[in-house]
């Protein structure tokens, strides 16, 4: 038991290195790339103590290199499921029992075993596994996940700290208790901080955990339960397993110990798992936590008082960082008649200086897409716009997948507000936007609210402070991160909590305690010093 109040280290947000010719982070990266790409792993499950291979191999190559063989990950059939689960049972009572500080030390050591020895291997494989360039892996990989353990460690003794007042004659507390079950942690591609988060934000307030990562996620997943391990997880406590989507519901949302899914993906997927779970409830030991952060359509407003090259900037930067694999990527805009010429012309500009190619060339701007599905899609959507009178096609437009899932920075000009890319989350390098006339600013308003189901993020760009004030209360409802003067993207953890509503999720905010209260069931307790002996009150007394 503990013998101290103890206070963690004060979290501070991990500076992002520059990686500058000539830097030893760039070198250390670089040879760090040369290694990796030489070898092929065979990556297993980790379920218990025990690293399991099926035999039903999935090969992994970089998306912007899609002939060169990364290794391969033994596919998980529901038999694994199963066993993860039982693994993960078997562990959380004497995980639950342990003191909440040694569970901080596990994290808070894991974030400097990234900060440290495993930052360049973990950038590596993230650039080379899901086609980041290096500031990007940076500002993931290393820096987000890192914060995310640092500050989640700090969340967790503000949430233990937080305890009710006490009246005359006894002593009332609440014990922040686990999940009765285990939790579920379904992850996407898109950034390895969130893939890492997702089940050490349930672990560390004590829950044990089964991880399904995208597959394509699994590179850089492995490298993740490396840190963990290393890091000192117990056996059993965070299982990771590689399913497919089908099996992994049949299995988990029928189970009597399912206590909660911690989610990051689609609106459609979520949306049916919370169905699964609904037509399940009445199997379940307890009500289901149902965590998720689905996606956006994330919107930029440009007031006609806006500087149009902070408007370019915004969206360039916005749209296009990591080919606009962000759900918080700037995929739709609003520009003013009067500021269009302006802005169209430094948008043109900054493409024609962007560079495309694989990671490992640290001068490219833009990289791959992420798999050839996601390719297919986005260029279905660019030909489309190609045949449609009513779309103009201001730069970009072309693709090819012969080395890499290469799709160039697309602008389209929609006529229509509402056309497709307008509406549709494309989750790529295509921006749609729309040109209003100056005097529909408060129109504009209403069309950007009512555009679509997601409610993610958004900003306002003016220097009108009447305008900026108008934008944020009309948009009160449109974004949970909602931002003035700058582009919709980067979050950090500790200073903006990330999540959004209507068909955006649950907006339980990774990078607070609000999303670490998700993982706790409270208990209060109520001690009496000197119990009552006599049930009678003194009203009952006679006159």
């Amino acid at each position: 038991m503990p013998k101290g109040i103890y206070k963690v280290p004060t979290p501070v947000n991990e500076p992002v290195k520059s990686y500058m010719p000539g830097s030893p982070e760039r070198k250390e990266l670089q040879a760090m790339l040369k290694e990796l790409r030489s070898k092929e792993l065979d990556i297993p499950m980790y379920i218990g103590k025990d690293e399991v291979r099926s035999g039903k191999t999935s090969r992994l190559a970089p998306p912007h290199d899609h002939k060169h063989t990364l290794g391969y990950f033994h596919k998980s059939e529901k038999q694994h499921i199963e066993q993860a689960i039982a693994a993960a049972m078997a562990a959380r009572e004497k995980w639950a029992d342990l003191s909440w500080e040694h569970r901080a030390s596990i994290f808070l050591k894991a974030a400097d075993l990234i900060a440290g020895p495993y930052r360049a291997k973990l950038n590596a494989a993230t650039m080379l596994g899901q086609s980041k360039n290096a500031y990007q892996a940076e500002i993931d990989s290393a820096c987000e996940i890192i914060d995310f353990l640092r500050f989640n460690v700090h969340f967790m003794t503000e949430i233990y700290s937080e305890q009710p007042i006490s009246g005359p004659g006894m002593w009332n507390r609440v014990e922040w208790r686990p999940l009765e079950g285990f939790v579920y942690a379904l992850t996407p591609f898109n950034f390895t901080a969130i893939a890492g988060n997702l089940p050490s934000s349930c672990a560390m307030m004590g829950n044990v955990v089964v991880w399904k990562p995208s597959n394509t996620q699994v590179y850089s997943a492995n490298v993740l339960m490396e840190i963990f391990k290393k890091a000192g997880v117990p056996d059993g406590v965070i299982n990771l397993i590689y399913p497919s989507g089908p099996d992994a519901a049949e299995v988990i949302f029928n189970h009597r110990d399912f206590a909660g899914i911690h989610f990051t993906g689609s609106t459609e997927v979520f949306q049916n798992i919370w169905q699964s779970i609904g037509n399940n409830i009445h199997k379940y030991k307890s009500y289901p936590k149902i965590v998720g952060e689905t996606g956006g359509k994330d919107f930029v407003l440009a007031h006609p008082s806006a500087d149009a090259k902070v408007v370019s900037t915004a969206l360039t930067r916005g749209a296009f960082e990591y080919q606009g694999q962000k759900c918080s990527a700037a995929s739709r805009a609003y520009i003013p008649q009067s500021l269009w010429a302006d802005v169209k012309k430094y948008m043109v500009e900054d493409l024609k200086s962007f560079k495309m190619g694989p990671t490992e060339d640290f001068t490219n701007f833009v990289n791959a897409v992420i798999d050839e599905k996601s390719f297919d899609k986005l260029a279905s959507f660019i030909d489309a716009a190609k045949k449609d009178p009513a779309v103009e096609i201001v730069a970009g437009g072309n693709y090819d997948k012969s080395k890499g899932y290469f799709i160039e920075p697309t602008i389209l000009n929609c006529k229509d507000p509402l056309y497709t890319t307008m509406c549709t989350e494309l989750f790529g390098p295509v921006l749609s936007l729309y040109v209003y006339d100056d005097a529909k600013f408060e129109e504009t308003l209403k069309l950007v609210d009512t555009t679509g189901i997601y409610a993610l993020t958004g900003s306002i760009i003016a220097n009108d402070r009447y305008a900026i004030e108008q934008a944020t209360k009309a948009l009160q409802n449109a974004a949970g991160n909602f931002y003035i003067n700058d582009k919709p993207t980067g979050a950090v953890v500790g200073q903006q909590p990330f999540g959004g509503a209507r068909g955006s999720g649950t907006n339980d905010k990774a990078g607070s305690k609000i999303n670490l209260l998700r993982w706790v069931s409270p208990r209060t307790i109520k001690e009496t010093f000197v119990p009552v002996t006599d049930y009678r009150y003194p009203f009952l007394l006679a006159d």
